[in-house]
């Protein structure tokens, strides 16, 4: 047993020598990795990082892909001089008042390499020269191909090659509590990534736009952010960032965008046709509430009513009549009057469709044929 701790001791102590030797000659053999300042002071600093390999929860490799394709925007509107401006009197009272030009701030999404650019219709509406940055700093000047007042997006194109272009994602398949980044120019201090969650589905009735169907996320979204990218943790585009709700001007957390399933359908009609061609039926839609189904004698509780219909227009020509609730359009339920808007609006016009629709007590199928929706143009700007 003495012999053991004899042994022990003595190896201890040699351990311990040799410790202090290696500490007081060459110390960086001990901190592995530390490396000295300008002024002589030892720090220890981390390995370098592998790129491709992100770390645990960044989405790094998601703002990679995407940004590329997100664009910023810049827009000027020629000045208009007061007519009045030329009169000596009101010169007098008013003095020269020395029109200047309007300039405007927003981002755009890069969605092919032919060029085409998704973004806001707010954005570059009335706006006489479009101006287009890339991330790698390249510029263009972009056209106008067509604009969706009723959705709020338009559609640019630039003359430019090798772009980068997004890779679309499926709008349908978000849930709430996914993960999202927003990408744009906020404030035009230069391209910005946020990250947030979906918040929200189907976001309606917000008196922004006539058909409304809006992705809510908690993602930083602020001015000169509206047309740009909402991505998923792979970079793919799921929407177009248009509105916040703010008291301040500034990101309170609640940002809407549209999703990329209506730009898509707004994209292929403007490029094809030169405009967005909705199916219509010519009725006046309110919420079914239970006064509304005791005045016309409804049993239904869900669905849409219908206290008007045009008499010349398909609905009055098909058989819907005041009172009657709308239950499904194509076989797809029907919810509040946002939803009977989107669900007619995506029938083609000419040809015919099924409704299914409750007239007291009774459940019947009947079958329209839409027109084609009128074109509403916006009396204000944005």
């Amino acid at each position: 047993m003495k012999r053991i701790w004899l042994l022990f001791s003595q190896t201890v102590t040699v351990l311990v020598a040799a410790y202090f030797v290696v500490a007081t000659l060459q110390p960086d053999w001990i901190h592995r990795g530390a490396t000295r300042s300008g002024a002589g002071i030892s720090l220890i600093e981390a390995p370098p990082g592998n790129p491709d390999i992100p770390a645990p929860g960044s989405l790094s490799v998601a703002a990679r892909k995407a940004s590329p394709a997100v664009v910023s925007i810049n827009t000027s509107k020629a000045a208009v001089r007061d007519p009045r401006s030329n009169d000596p009197w009101f010169q007098f009272f008013f003095g020269d008042q020395g029109s200047q030009a309007q300039a405007g701030l927003g981002s755009g999404v890069i969605i092919s390499q032919d060029g085409y650019i998704l973004t806001n219709n707010h954005v570059v509406e009335g706006a006489d020269e479009i101006d287009v940055t890339l991330s790698d700093s390249r510029r263009a000047r972009a056209r106008t191909i067509g604009t969706d007042p009723e959705t709020d997006l338009a559609i640019l194109k630039i003359e430019m090659d090798k772009l980068p272009v997004i890779v679309l994602g499926n709008s349908d398949e978000l849930a709430v509590g996914d993960q999202v980044l927003a990408i744009g120019n906020p404030f035009g201090v230069g391209q910005t990534v946020t990250s947030g969650i979906v918040s929200a589905l189907g976001r309606s009735q917000l008196g922004i736009n006539t058909f409304e169907n809006f992705i809510q996320t908690d993602a930083a979204i602020n001015p000169g952010n509206s047309g740009g990218a909402l991505v998923d943790v792979h970079g793919n585009l799921l929407g177009i960032n248009t509105a916040i709700y703010s008291r301040s001007g500034g990101s309170l957390g609640i940002g809407f965008a549209i999703p990329v399933s209506t730009a898509k359908m707004v994209l292929d009609g403007i490029v094809r046709d030169g405009q967005v061609t909705r199916g219509w039926i010519g009725v006046e839609p309110s919420e079914l509430s239970p006064e509304l189904a005791e005045t016309f004698g409804i049993k239904a509780t869900e669905g849409v009513i219908i206290t008007g219909v045009l008499q010349d227009g398909p609905a009055g020509m098909g058989g819907i009549r005041p009172g009657d609730v709308i239950a499904q359009v194509q076989g797809k339920p029907i919810g509040s009057v946002p939803g009977l808007l989107s669900a007619v609006a995506a029938l083609r016009p000419g040809e015919k469709a099924t409704f299914q629709v409750q007239r007291g007590e009774k459940l019947l199928e009947l079958e329209l044929t839409p027109g084609v929706r009128p074109r509403q143009q916006r009396t204000q700007p944005r």
